[in-house]
């Protein structure tokens, strides 16, 4: 039972992601934020325990970073629906995410020995988003005027997601250009 619980909790993160969207869009903002908090504890959870009881799959590996990408896409979504983030932010993290996922499927697709690997600033962008989604919950949920925690929470979020951006994408050149591994 063991190994196959981090799939399981990546699984019920991705039926999460349109729980949370709806919960958004129908104005659930109290229920939108535990679910989006649960839907966070749980992908630390699995990876903990993938880790830790050496129960790691090829599944896995593709289910927890789907989850967790249909929840923060279907999350900023709903906000934007919900006139809660700014367009050009949701516009911003979506066409950052299409980059990388078009990057990566350019890189494969040519058969270019370019080394998956997660960046640094890709992991820090993803973390901005989350705070940046539990911030604007938070202040749904609790129904706080604070324009500019939220106009700042924008800024640095797209901040990273275009630093984000930038990295991957020199590092999808390099690997073009040289058609061999990069070494970092």
């Amino acid at each position: 039972m063991i190994r196959h619980l981090p799939n399981l909790l990546s699984a019920l993160r991705l039926l999460a992601a349109p729980l949370a969207a709806w919960l958004i869009l129908d104005s659930h903002d109290t229920m939108a934020l535990l679910v989006f908090a649960a839907a966070g504890l749980s992908d630390g959870l699995d990876g903990f325990l993938a880790r830790h009881w050496h129960v790691t799959s090829d599944f896995g590996a593709w289910l927890d970073p789907a989850a967790d990408k249909l929840l923060m896409l279907l999350c900023f979504a709903a906000l934007l629906a919900a006139g809660a983030a700014p367009l050009w932010l949701v516009v911003l993290v979506v066409a950052r995410d299409a980059g990388v996922a078009g990057g990566w499927l350019l890189i494969k697709g040519l058969g270019l020995a370019v080394p998956v690997r997660t960046l640094f600033l890709g992991k820090a962008s993803t973390m901005m988003q989350i705070l940046y989604i539990l911030t604007v919950l938070l202040l749904l949920a609790f129904d706080l005027d604070a324009l500019r925690l939220a106009l700042g929470a924008a800024w640095a979020c797209g901040l990273f997601a275009f630093l984000s951006a930038a990295a991957y994408a020199g590092l999808f050149l390099r690997g073009l250009f040289a058609g061999r591994p990069i070494v970092s």
